[in-house]
């Protein structure tokens, strides 16, 4: 068995621990003798609280992962990344304004603004970042965190506007949580991980010829601009998803595939799965730090991710300084 598939294997194997035994920890471990015994307050805690929660981790945790990496492949930037580009941003704009402005806006109200935000972020970056030439990889970075504070800008503005309700619920919500009771919120999230998944997948063969070089790449056949379009709509269209769901969670999509890339190359028959696998692993992890470190107080999990992901990216710049 070659390296990589290896990799990918025992990656899946992580991805299937940490979904059978993170249900089973938090602030108040549970009882396999009693949840076996069919104890109902533990059957309702696992059932209804944890294993949801979980799901919900791996499934964001991948997705986050995928979409870093098809956005580092497809704009050629070792930073790229929904977080520092501002399309996690752009959603959580969107989401903030309609809990502002629908007031009790339902959940349906919220992604679609979610998904607006999104996709309106990226198709901006993509016009200002392009020319005739290709794309300008350092006007790229540098529009993505331009629009990222504006948006950050906005939101504060919003909740400046609002009472204290809302407020607390926008700053809650902003700093990324995957708390939930019930599979709903899976179910809404599922098709739009396998649509994003599946669209880097789809063009495994374009991304890795976009590895050597935009003219390398449209001299064998590439359509650079179609190409762009199908998986950054696509990607986008998961972020916002997700954003609606569990508010920004940054920098899983810059950590994951970079590490990944050491261990299973660059070629992404390998890295989409094991993106999936990896990314949904670390973030579960992630949450469960999150919910155990401070109990019975829960820390919010997108504020770990920011902790590691500042350090890790300063790393990266000093590591392209080195190189």
């Amino acid at each position: 068995m070659r390296r990589p598939t290896a990799v990918v294997w025992l990656l899946a194997a992580g991805w299937l621990a940490v979904i059978l035994v993170a249900p089973l920890l938090g602030s108040q471990p549970l009882d396999l003798a009693a949840l076996a015994a069919g104890d109902e307050t533990s059957g309702a805690i696992f059932w209804q609280l944890r294993l949801p929660r979980v799901l919900l981790a791996v499934l964001a945790g991948g997705v986050l992962a995928v979409s870093g990496l098809a956005f580092q492949t497809l704009f050629r930037n070792p930073l790229a990344e929904p977080y520092t580009l501002g399309v996690a941003g752009g959603a959580a704009l969107g989401a903030v304004l309609a809990l502002q402005l629908v007031g009790g806006a339902g959940f349906f109200v919220v992604a679609g603004a979610a998904f607006a935000g999104a996709l309106a972020v990226s198709a901006v970056i993509l016009g200002l970042a392009s020319t005739r030439h290709g794309l300008e990889t350092g006007t790229l970075l540098l529009a993505g965190i331009a629009i990222s504070l504006s948006c950050s800008a906005l939101i504060l503005f919003v909740q400046y506007l609002a009472d204290f309700t809302r407020t607390f619920r926008m700053v809650r919500w902003m700093m990324g949580g995957l708390a939930v009771v019930g599979y709903g919120e899976l179910l809404w999230l599922t098709p739009w991980v396998v649509l994003a998944a599946g669209m880097v997948l789809v063009h495994r063969w374009e991304l890795n010829l976009l590895l050597t070089g935009e003219e390398l790449a449209a001299s064998r056949g590439v359509d650079l601009m179609r190409l762009r379009l199908l998986v950054l709509g696509a990607t986008s269209l998961a972020v916002g998803a997700l954003v609606a769901v569990a508010g920004p969670i940054g920098f899983v999509g810059l950590i994951v595939p970079h590490i990944l890339r050491r261990w299973v190359g660059h070629d992404h028959l390998h890295l989409v799965p094991a993106c999936l696998f990896g990314g949904g692993a670390f973030l579960a992890i992630c949450d469960l730090v999150a919910r155990t470190v401070m109990a019975p107080a829960e820390l919010p999990v997108g504020v770990l991710t920011a902790l590691l992901g500042g350090p890790f990216f300063l790393w990266l710049l000093v590591l392209g300084r080195q190189r």
